[in-house]
């Protein structure tokens, strides 16, 4: 696990050294916003499935946003997949299931390897 969370601040270190215009496009928000999602899902399947965790994924969707420093239209559509991701599973769980719990491995395997893409492609 922090391995993953070395990989989520890694991705933060390099929106934060990203230099552009606020409401610009990046190239990489696509994999923000799936990111964003990621957080969100990992937010409220870890809760039901008693991990402990408190606010650990929303302060890391948090961090993104505050490293990223989005306006308008991109802080809008990040946030909007964080409770996308939040919001559909909110609706399917109640409590943890063995589908929950892949879905938490697979959702922890995506973000580890767009976090590992982004670093490739941007990390200076």
């Amino acid at each position: 696990m922090l391995k993953h969370l070395l990989i989520i601040l890694t991705v933060i270190t390099i929106c934060a050294g990203s230099a552009r215009a606020q409401d610009a496009a990046a190239p990489f928000d696509n994999d923000l916003q799936r990111m964003s999602e990621i957080l969100g899902a990992l937010h409220y399947l870890r809760g039901i499935c008693g991990n402990n965790e408190g606010n650990k994924w929303r302060n890391e969707m948090q961090a993104l946003v505050d490293a990223e420093t989005p306006s308008g239209e991109r802080r809008a559509r990040m946030i909007a997949g964080f409770n996308r991701g939040y919001n559909g599973f909110q609706q399917t769980y109640r409590t943890c299931t063995p589908a929950a719990t892949i879905a938490i491995r697979r959702y922890i395997d995506e973000g580890s390897r767009i976090s590992r893409d982004l670093t490739a492609r941007y990390a200076n």
